[in-house]
């Protein structure tokens, strides 16, 4: 997928902007506050059909406007695309595709990924479980629409059971339900648990190479899965997992009576990252968060390149301003395949690799040059 250009109306501080793009490195410079995160967030909205910063649609929307209107302009499976998107506060979100209305994305989302790397991304190390499980969960619901549609029915179904623990103290009927709900919560964390192990693995041999040439060859890599500790191979079939999350469930049911929640499952997966064996979560300095954090982003985008068979568009929102020039050189080499946004505050050793420079100010592109 290349993205050729976008417009967008009332898209948080985006007013009338209109952009042009170019098919391989495109820098977008401004000051602080005038739009190029924002800018980026739409260019990932209108290609996975969903945010990296908003809870809600309503969100995105200008505080000044009633509603947002985006317009991307695309060339996908060598077929131009004008995909078009209204958002409301009253409303659910509006698509077009080519002047068809459509109930949702997947024409473009099946076909496209986007890689993002912002500054949130160092979490990725040093945070709790939930942003690991949202980096797999990310990628492997652009690689394959059906995790996508078990992992939303994962969240529903542990809403649920979650719910009837919470209840059952005064409704203790409630719990007739549970043996359902344990049965379907052990069936679709089979199938996630199944993909992300597979995913885990292949992440980690491709970050560990990016790693240690990023640091030059002083720092080993490693990415290990945890799921629930009953299972000896995540990477089992789905059928074979099956039993082992329910026999785990029935084992927990007196204990998350108690607790009023739920206690086991792959809600609670994460990836531990080792450097030099040791983890990076409580030993790693600001310097190794970032390198580690950033060999991570670019395994994804290689992953994605070999099961889609062309790179995924590359996001990359202040990446450059904290690395050595050394680090920024390696990080703007091993980015400049395929189509690339940077943002930067001034111009600076990215502007040496773009095919397009976008000055942004106050949610408008003001002009451009090559």
């Amino acid at each position: 997928m290349i993205i050729s250009g976008i417009e967008a109306e009332g898209f948080r501080n985006l007013s009338s902007l209109r952009a042009e793009f170019d098919g391989g490195v495109n820098v977008i410079v401004g000051p602080n506050g005038q739009g190029k995160t924002n800018l980026l967030e739409a260019l990932y909205y209108m290609t996975t059909g969903r945010s990296f910063r908003a809870r809600s649609e309503a969100e995105m929307i200008s505080f000044t406007a009633d509603g947002a209107l985006v317009t991307m302009r695309a060339r996908l499976s060598d077929r131009e695309k004008e995909i078009k998107l209204e958002l409301s506060r009253q409303s659910r979100r509006k698509i077009w595709i080519n002047g068809v209305r459509r109930k949702n994305m997947d024409e473009i989302s099946e076909h496209a990924a986007a890689v993002l790397f912002c500054p949130d991304d160092l979490h990725i190390v040093k945070a709790g479980s939930s942003p690991r499980r949202r980096l797999m969960d990310s990628a492997l619901s652009q690689i394959y629409p059906r995790y996508s549609s078990d992992l939303q029915a994962y969240g529903k179904t542990l809403e649920g059971k979650s719910r009837i623990l919470r209840d059952s103290a005064e409704k203790p009927r409630l719990l007739e339900l549970i043996d359902e709900y344990d049965d379907r919560l052990a069936a679709l964390g089979a199938r996630l648990i199944h993909y992300r192990a597979r995913y885990a693995r292949r992440l980690s041999e491709i970050a560990s190479g990016i790693h240690r040439d990023f640091s030059g060859g002083k720092e080993e890599l490693e990415i290990i899965y945890r799921t629930v500790s009953v299972i000896d191979d995540p990477s089992m079939r789905p059928a074979e997992l099956y039993p082992l999350l329910l026999d785990r469930l029935r084992q927990l049911r007196a204990a998350e009576r108690a607790a009023m929640q739920c206690l086991s499952g792959a809600h609670k997966d994460d990836l531990e990252i080792l450097i030099n064996g040791r983890s990076a979560k409580k030993f790693a300095s600001q310097g190794q968060t970032r390198t580690a954090a950033l060999s991570v982003k670019l395994a994804e985008r290689d992953i994605f390149t070999q099961v889609m068979g062309e790179p995924p568009i590359l996001l990359l929102d202040d990446v450059l301003s904290e690395l050595d020039e050394d680090r920024q050189s390696f990080i703007l080499n091993r980015s400049a395949r395929g189509q690339v946004f940077i943002t930067c505050c001034s111009l600076d050793r990215s502007s040496g690799f773009a095919e397009r420079i976008l000055p942004i100010y106050e949610g408008r592109v003001d002009g451009e040059s090559v």
